[in-house]
């Protein structure tokens, strides 16, 4: 990875107990069936074995994927933010468009975004363009719907 992979603390611990579900929970029942299966004879027609060795290898990426993106996350808590005043990781900001539709939306890592929560990634073009920003600030930002501008309305950060 070319660029430092930031987290909340409150996703780094989502990706960690996901891991931990799926490496100390799902996948030794998954293994146990297996073998029970495996051991029912003829294995080219046991849907329990077919179908517990492709549920075994898509665990298997997923906790490979998992290792590796906390492996590369940087956790930042955003209520430590030096800088309150502007727009950096883990802030929520109030936009307006030029229409005047308020949205809401906190700039968060990557991993945890959820736009229909108003969780955007870090590197996506809005908040990529809304980095650094102050209240009052315009931003423009190019959206697969055509280009738009922004202004900053407000910006918290959680309590610390």
């Amino acid at each position: 990875m070319d660029r430092p992979n930031y987290i909340t603390p409150a996703g780094y611990a989502a990706l960690r107990s996901e891991y931990d579900q799926l490496f100390a929970r799902e996948r030794p029942a998954l293994v146990d069936t297996i073998a029970w299966a495996a051991g029912n004879g003829d294995r080219s027609e046991n849907g329990d074995y077919i179908y517990g060795r492709k549920r075994l290898r898509e665990i298997d990426r997923r906790l490979g994927w998992l290792s590796k993106r906390m492996k590369a996350a940087k956790v930042v808590d955003p209520a430590q933010a030096p800088d309150r005043a502007r727009v950096f990781f883990g802030a929520t900001v109030t936009i307006a468009d030029e229409d005047d539709n308020h949205r809401t939306l906190t700039l968060v890592g990557d991993d945890e975004a959820d736009a229909g929560k108003g969780l955007i990634g870090w590197n996506a073009p809005l908040a990529r363009a809304l980095r650094g920003a102050a209240i009052g600030d315009l931003r423009r930002v190019s959206l697969p719907a055509g280009e738009r501008e922004y202004e900053v309305m407000a910006i918290a950060y959680p309590a610390g």
